[in-house]
């Protein structure tokens, strides 16, 4: 697949643009995660002690900061993006694509200058400036770079966003894209004055009854297909939006990091309706199969172990068209 951005972040166009900037507007992609508001919030930060106009905004109308990430520092700088006004520079955090932005993709668009922070290898090659490192661990690891080129000094609220994206896009650094850098990254943090404990516990440990029982439903609804993926086994589940009942769609991002654990599947799968009826897919893999490239088959994109797509209000269709494309992918590997 040919990449859609320069092979080389380009680290000095962002810093010149931010420098330059008097005010600047950071967009997460909607529904967002812990590693991309907080790579938002860490650089709004960072931004706001150099004299910078801040604005952190989300393209979901009405947008409010998740319970989930309710803890994260400098949301004083959250506005909705009814109420956001066009900036000198934007800067978009790990999103891959435009249609990730949702009500704020016009507002890239028209924006002077718009850099693209991002680590997905399925970056599709919107902004003006584009630092994309698919090597990355998280689009975390970029924002604290981008800080330290700026001449900040790095604060712990600013750490604590970052450890919150670093934490989660690397499974508590236990994913593969975790590297010797991301540890020495880590530390910085923890000498930036963390609590890790505490922040590791609302991050992994902290989850709603409500949450708990969905989890217990979905993974006893569990299937499990072992001559899918060559022999290699696929393991799904299916979460409908009745089954969510006043939880929001982020509460249900466990489920796959559970289902994942599967001895007997290389690939997991879970399939989770919107409020609007349509299904999404997530997707994460062991060692062998890049569902990142299935996702983007699918119509998605994503990492090589981590991915996930949108597709119908037929979920039944989104299992087999699925299991077809991962068959096409395995079919070079052999059985099992």
């Amino acid at each position: 697949m040919t990449s859609n951005y320069p092979p080389i972040p380009d680290w000095n166009g962002a810093v010149s643009a931010l420098r330059s900037a008097e005010s600047v507007l950071l967009v997460a992609h909607v529904t967002p995660d812990a590693d991309a508001l907080g790579s938002a919030l860490a650089l709004g930060l960072a931004l706001r002690t150099q004299g910078k106009s801040v604005q952190v905004s989300v393209g979901e109308s009405g947008f409010t900061v998740p319970d989930s990430l309710d803890f994260l520092p400098g949301l004083d700088l959250v506005v909705t993006p009814e109420d956001v006004v066009l900036p000198d520079v934007v800067v978009v955090c790990d999103t891959s694509s435009l249609e990730r932005l949702g009500t704020l993709a016009q507002a890239v668009g028209s924006a002077p200058i718009s850099i693209a922070l991002d680590h997905h290898p399925t970056f599709n090659g919107f902004g003006t400036i584009h630092v994309i490192d698919p090597e990355a661990p998280a689009t975390a690891a970029l924002a604290l770079k981008l800080i330290d080129l700026m001449d900040v000094t790095l604060t712990r609220d600013m750490a604590e966003a970052i450890y919150a994206g670093l934490a989660t896009d690397t499974g508590s650094f236990k994913f593969q894209a975790t590297t010797s850098q991301t540890l020495r990254d880590a530390a910085r943090l923890f000498d930036a004055g963390i609590n890790h404990g505490e922040l590791a516990r609302k991050l992994f440990d902290d989850e709603p009854f409500d949450a708990l029982k969905i989890l217990g439903s979905a993974l006893d609804r569990a299937v499990l297909i072992q001559g899918a993926v060559a022999g290699r086994g696929l393991v799904y589940t299916k979460v409908a939006a009745s089954d969510r009942g006043n939880l929001p769609e982020l509460a249900m991002e466990r489920i796959i990091d559970t289902l994942r654990r599967t001895n007997e599947a290389e690939v997991a799968a879970v399939f989770k309706q919107t409020d609007d009826g349509i299904w999404k897919g997530s997707l994460r893999s062991k060692t062998l199969i890049n569902v990142g490239e299935v996702a983007r088959v699918l119509g998605g994109g994503g990492h090589k172990y981590a991915a996930g797509y949108t597709g119908t209000n037929d979920v039944d269709q989104m299992v087999a068209d699925l299991i077809n494309e991962l068959d096409r992918v395995s079919g070079d590997l052999g059985g099992h």
